[in-house]
């Protein structure tokens, strides 16, 4: 069977980088892990193409050549994956679907023929024998958690890997938390589920003998989840691999819980991480309460994302406005926050509550949702807030518009650089990032809004930290694209 495996656009996103990928010439941040691992699912007598909408178009040709489709989405996704499916059902073909948005909402999309839902590894193979068998049913689910120590490596010869900036591996899913909010535990469960050091030394080792010297992304919801296996065996064996592979770094996410174990970090930026993202949330005790993020509370935020910091891990962080408890006061908490810690790349976002989810129940409930959630940071929500809605979103906008004005935005960034300890991986300086460093001197040290906070960023890491002069460059790239997101958001 010929087998066309789809991934659906991502609009305009905090997460998408797509105004600062422009820079490096590259079309996407990350592969779609998940089809390429059902793509090494499939029998092997199957021929399969990936058709990543984020990098090329979906041909006549793709359509003519398959007998069937498989597409997977989250939520952010829904309305590209709703042209794909058209698509694919106008011109014959048997459409076939899961991942996280089909696996919350499938019963929105009607010309799908077969859902695939929850985790592959558990309901794919029922639905090949059914196949086989010509007896297939529409939905195929379960509330099993897989044994990912059986998931085959990712089919990395579906994709040009020139077209990204990082690659992507999965050790762990599962959270050990219980966040109002979060639908990880929901699809994935309470407990930390992991592959072998062996596992993902493989999956590392086939990356690189495809050529990859760049960034790696853990995608884990919580990488920490089973601290013991990460100390005794992971870690160490990461820190073996990349004796000599310096051109490889790591970045994941992470709870905040991983400012108080010293050994743990050091042993983590050893590995090649220097990034990890952390839910923040809220400086707010009561919002902290509300949504059960007990691991944030009652605790010093801003010195345990300095303590991060100084262990030589950039903070990420998502913040969230919205909750029950929050009054208009949150808005300037927020940025203060914000800018104090130093925590440059700043998701901040209305409270959604995606289905499946404690939250949901909770506000259907009330009846406070007014459908399905958008899955983007774009100013949208689908909760009736207790906070006056206009204030709530004119609060957000304010949060925008101030962490990311150049002013406040290069403020953040050497606040940062203060804090932050050298990486240790090595950053060749090739061709490609000499023309990305000419785009920015040209687009945002000459034609750029930021022209002066630019250029005094750089001549001030030169003189303070010299070392780290291609993460402040890195920095204003991101910074121009998080402004140009806002804008739209504002908008």
């Amino acid at each position: 069977m010929n087998t066309l495996l789809i991934y659906p656009e991502f609009p305009d996103t905090f997460w998408s980088y797509k105004y600062a990928l422009k820079f490096i010439r590259k079309r996407a941040a990350f592969p779609p892990l998940g089809l390429l691992t059902v793509g090494a699912m499939l029998p092997k007598t199957w021929s399969k193409r990936l058709v990543d909408l984020n990098v090329t178009k979906l041909s006549e040709q793709d359509l003519l050549w398959a007998d069937c489709v498989f597409i997977s989405a989250m939520a952010v996704q829904k309305e590209s994956a709703r042209r794909a499916i058209g698509i694919c059902k106008k011109a014959g073909l048997r459409v076939v679907a899961g991942g996280p948005l089909f696996t919350s909402e499938y019963e929105v999309f009607d010309e799908v023929d077969h859902f695939v839902l929850n985790e592959a590894e558990l309901t794919l193979p029922s639905f090949l024998r059914d196949l086989e068998r010509g007896c297939v049913a529409r939905v195929y689910e379960t509330c099993e958690f897989a044994n990912i120590r059986e998931t085959p490596p990712p089919t990395w010869e579906l994709i040009d890997l020139n077209r990204y900036a990082s690659m992507s591996v999965q050790f762990s899913r599962g959270c050990p938390f219980n966040c109002e909010f979060c639908n990880v535990t929901a699809l994935f469960g309470h407990k930390a589920r992991i592959k072998t050091s062996e596992q993902i030394i493989a999956e590392l080792n086939s990356l690189h003998k495809l050529g990859w010297r760049g960034r790696v992304f853990f995608v884990d919801d919580n990488f920490i989840g089973n601290k013991k296996y990460l100390l005794t065996q992971l870690l160490p064996a990461l820190i073996e691999w990349r004796k000599d592979k310096k051109q490889i770094s790591f970045n994941t996410e992470t709870s905040i819980n991983l400012a108080d174990d010293k050994i743990l970090m050091e042993m983590m930026v050893e590995a090649g991480f220097d990034t990890v993202f952390v839910g923040i949330e809220t400086p707010s005790e009561a919002g902290l309460a509300e949504c059960n993020k007990k691991q944030n509370k009652s605790r010093d935020l801003v010195g345990s994302v300095k303590r991060i910091q100084r262990a030589g891990l950039e903070v990420q962080g998502g913040f969230i406005v919205g909750f029950d408890s929050d009054n208009p006061s949150i808005f300037q908490r927020q940025i203060d926050f914000i800018q104090k810690s130093g925590i440059v790349t700043a998701m901040v976002g209305l409270l959604q509550a995606p289905k499946g989810t404690k939250l949901y129940k909770r506000l259907k409930k009330e009846g406070r949702l007014t459908g399905l959630m958008s899955g983007n940071t774009d100013g949208t929500t689908n909760i009736i807030p207790r906070m006056d809605l206009k204030v709530l979103c004119e609060g957000y906008e304010q949060i925008l518009r101030h962490i990311y004005s150049p002013r406040h935005y290069y403020e953040r960034v050497r606040t940062f650089l203060m804090e932050y300890k050298s990486p240790k991986t090595e950053i060749p300086l090739d061709f490609k990032r000499f023309i990305a460093f000419f785009r920015t001197c040209i687009r945002l040290g000459v034609i750029g809004k930021e022209r002066f906070q630019y250029w005094r960023l750089l001549l001030w890491t030169l003189r303070k930290r010299p070392e780290l002069l291609p993460m402040a460059i890195a920095f204003a790239i991101y910074g121009h694209h998080f402004r140009r997101i806002c804008e739209l958001n504002i908008l």
